[in-house]
């Protein structure tokens, strides 16, 4: 590491938990952040200003009046630019170090699993059943790591899905694709601001946390906040024998 970067890292190098070779683990290290709004934002942001050497940023989607209330990575000035555009832009500011690849557009299909593939941590910010589950899938399938949140009204939920441990599970465990959950937008019930910045603060804690190979994750544990009453409840995630992404089912298919 350059002096220039002991300086800047110092306080995490102070940590023994993190050390100087915990620290070079993230300067070495490609994140994915799935979603450039309200939750990856925060995520981003502490993933760019700890060191990450890559961080690829996906979102289609472009900045609008209405995101400013809570997406910390855009302003005023952004409204109209794509939102991986504007989030490179601002993280550059936060950490010229780190290299902020932007992509604007939803992933899927082969593009998907090509940066999955890629990626040493991938962090699921979307805000719909369909790409959480392709995510999913593309993780399972690569065995990487996926730190997962999910923010509204004043209710959010993380977690981790490491399918590198034989008895972790996946997404599809806890949410099973085609089970009728409902399926609720930002747009149209509204979400408390500060809340996605806790939620994508945590998922950023957990992503670094799993680089750098220190602590214990959230694997097979949902942390759900309820962010009213400001109370935290966990909730044991076993994984499904019979799950068709990660289970015995599919192993054998």
């Amino acid at each position: 590491m350059t002096d220039e970067q002991l300086l800047r890292y110092s306080r995490h190098i102070l940590l023994p938990q993190i050390g100087i070779e915990g620290q070079e683990n993230i300067v070495k290290a490609r994140a994915l952040v799935i979603g450039a709004g309200g939750l990856g934002s925060p995520a981003a942001y502490y993933l760019a200003s700890a060191g990450i050497g890559t961080l690829v940023l996906a979102d289609g989607d472009t900045v609008d009046l209405t995101n400013l209330q809570r997406q910390i990575l855009h302003r005023t000035d952004a409204i109209g630019m794509e939102k991986s555009v504007s989030g490179k832009r601002t993280l550059g500011e936060i950490n010229p170090e780190c290299r902020v690849v932007a992509l604007t557009e939803r992933l899927s299909g082969q593009g998907l699993d090509k940066e999955v593939a890629l990626a040493d941590i991938v962090l699921d910010c979307c805000d719909n059943f369909a790409t959480r589950h392709a995510v999913n899938r593309a993780c399972v399938k690569f065995r990487k790591p996926l730190v997962s949140g999910a923010a509204i009204r004043f209710d959010g939920q993380v977690a981790v899905f490491d399918s590198r441990q034989a008895d972790a599970p996946c997404y599809h465990c806890l949410f099973p694709e085609g089970q009728d959950v409902e399926e609720v937008r930002c747009a149209v019930m509204g979400v408390f601001a500060p809340l996605t910045g806790i939620i994508g603060t945590v998922q950023a804690a957990e992503a670094l946390k799993l680089v750098i190979g220190c602590g214990t994750s959230l694997a097979g544990r949902l942390l759900l906040l309820d962010g009213l009453g400001m109370e935290w409840r966990e909730i044991r995630v076993p994984r499904d024998p019979g799950c068709v992404v990660c289970g015995t089912a599919a192993a054998a298919a």
